[in-house]
């Protein structure tokens, strides 16, 4: 048991440093893809719906597809920090934009966990929900920001080489 704890912390470390700041959305990600896929079982027979294999898997198929927007995410994150540090623009975050992929999706999922919560027959908060969605509603607000910024920093980085080459053509 002890070796088994041992090699549970050592992965959870070695991820936790891996992802850095994206370790906790990340984890927070995993445990509500979880949470939705199990009450969406515990609610197909109050929906009068059938658990079928071919569901399932469509459902596992949706959630490691979450995990793939994040890491698509990620990958933005780090073609932005490239390109603008190759013209010598130093960007102020890591993984903004993973992130805000990160916190919509968590969004997402705890309204869906809401939504069979609630086909269970269990009521729910009115304000939970709405406290979600404006999260739901600020992390896309965010995310269009980032992208505008991305785009202004993208016209500086080819105003930036364009002024280099002709300093070093002229």
């Amino acid at each position: 048991m002890d070796k088994t704890k041992a090699i549970f912390i050592a992965v959870f470390t070695a991820l936790s440093a891996w992802m850095g700041i994206l370790a906790i959305p990340v984890y927070i990600l995993v445990a509500m893809n979880l949470a939705d896929y199990i009450t969406g079982i515990m609610a197909a027979p109050y929906r009068e719906d059938r658990v079928s294999s071919s569901k399932g898997l469509r459902g596992i198929a949706k959630k490691i597809c979450m995990w793939l927007l994040v890491a698509l995410g990620a990958a933005v994150d780090q073609l932005l920090m490239v390109t603008t540090k190759t013209v010598g623009i130093t960007l102020p975050f890591s993984f903004a934009v993973a992130a805000l992929v990160a916190v919509w999706l968590i969004a997402n999922e705890i309204i869906s966990i809401l939504e069979n919560i609630a086909d269970i027959g269990v009521e729910t908060p009115p304000f939970l929900e709405k406290i979600v969605s404006l999260i739901m509603s600020r992390a896309e607000e965010t995310g269009e920001k980032v992208a505008e910024q991305a785009i202004t920093m993208a016209t500086v980085s080819e105003v930036v080489s364009e002024t280099k080459e002709d300093i070093n053509n002229g």
